[in-house]
């Protein structure tokens, strides 16, 4: 068997209201003064309330940092880090989806390292130690909770990537009650986002692709697909977002140790320069990556076709049911009322080029890849998808 190393979060707490408990939780671990790293929306939403209540009930300073934009910049990574300093903090806790979590990692690296922000980016750079650091997902998507990795724009439209182990949080608290109130395109969106980490881990070229990631993945496209329209079209069924939110986090443990791969690649081009959220970004690349990659990859899509999508069982070989697999994601896509070509989200198509050129750059998801993609693959994919 090939050698492999698995990594994830230390302790994971799975229950409706848990945040509303968060000193009992994590108080102990976090310290006396806490740096709460969320977003403007959620803050206003009301939804913080609970567990910054619970920090303030058990004697907890806690500053809140909540500028966090979708797709975070290096200045409000910046500022979230000088406003934990300010306040000589001794842990961190990022409060909602994954760009306020991707914030609140680098903050507790920063804050509890001093290490320079460009010596981190990059695969294992990053060395820490950090500070104390718990994460409460708001969505079922990115499942940023239990994975190494945190995503920051750089300048109008670059992103880059801080990939480590220490960036696994000491807790991950998944509370269901948080997603309730979701409304149906971000539910749809991150959802099919979740679906794609379990897809691409599955399948991925990379060499620390395992037996326990791709049990994982297979777990998590069973639960995503069994309950991923209930959650749209019942937003308040406690059990399916439950589901939801349990399956994004087994599909991030799945592609935190065995990594995605081209969906990814061609989607942040989408996301950085057009501001597209990300799982739509996914979304909307994905059959059209899946078909490329289908002359390489069919059976391994063969094989999780009826995990997604029990009916599928039926369909006998492999190549046949890896075409179905991809035809029921695109028709999920249209059923959940999401946008499906480029053109939908204001994508011209004389930028397809220049998008082609900067997927590109992403070479540390590219070699993940079961297929080797060149320029003009990813242009005539975009081109596809337009």
């Amino acid at each position: 068997m090939q050698p492999f190393t698995f990594n994830t979060t230390k302790s994971i707490v799975f229950r409706p209201g848990a945040s509303a408990e968060l000193a009992s939780v994590a108080g102990s671990l976090l310290g006396a003064r806490v740096l709460f790293v969320t977003d403007p929306g959620l803050r206003k939403l009301g939804l913080c309330d609970k567990a910054l209540a619970s920090l303030d009930a058990a004697g907890i300073a806690v500053t809140v940092f909540d500028q966090v934009e979708a797709d975070p910049s290096r200045a409000t990574l910046e500022a979230a880090v000088e406003a934990g300093q300010a306040a000589e903090v001794t842990g961190v806790v990022g409060f909602g989806g994954g760009s306020s979590l991707d914030v609140a990692k680098v903050s507790a690296l920063l804050l509890g390292s001093g290490e320079d922000l460009d010596g981190a980016w990059g695969v294992g750079q990053a060395k820490g130690p950090r500070l104390p650091l718990v994460l409460v997902p708001t969505t079922a998507g990115t499942g940023s909770e239990v994975t190494p990795v945190s995503i920051i724009t750089v300048g109008a439209e670059e992103k880059r990537g801080v990939s480590a182990p220490i960036l696994l949080p000491d807790i991950a608290v998944l509370d269901a009650d948080l997603t309730l109130g979701l409304p149906a395109a971000i539910t749809a969106a991150t959802g099919v986002d979740a679906m794609v980490h379990a897809i691409e881990a599955f399948a991925s070229a990379n060499a620390n692709n395992n037996p326990l990631s791709q049990m994982l993945a297979r777990e998590a496209l069973r639960m995503l697909g069994a309950n991923i329209e209930t959650v749209v079209v019942e937003p308040g069924n406690v059990d399916a977002r439950g589901a939801m939110l349990l399956g994004s986090m087994l599909a991030g443990q799945a592609f935190a140790n065995s990594p995605v791969a081209a969906v990814h690649a061609l989607a942040y081009p989408i996301g950085g320069t057009f501001h597209v959220p990300h799982g739509l970004s996914n979304a909307l690349v994905l059959p059209h990556v899946l078909r490329f990659n289908a002359p390489v990859a069919h059976a391994a899509y063969a094989e999780i076709a009826a995990d997604a999508f029990p009916h599928l069982a039926d369909i006998e070989g492999g190549q046949a049911r890896c075409a179905a697999f991809i035809d029921a994601l695109a028709d999920l896509s249209k059923r959940l009322g999401m946008q499906t070509r480029l053109r939908e989200v204001d994508i011209p198509e004389k930028a397809l080029e220049k998008m082609a050129s900067d997927a590109m750059l992403q070479s540390r998801l590219l070699v993940n890849n079961p297929r080797e993609m060149t320029e003009a693959d990813a242009l005539a994919i975009y081109k596809a998808a337009w």
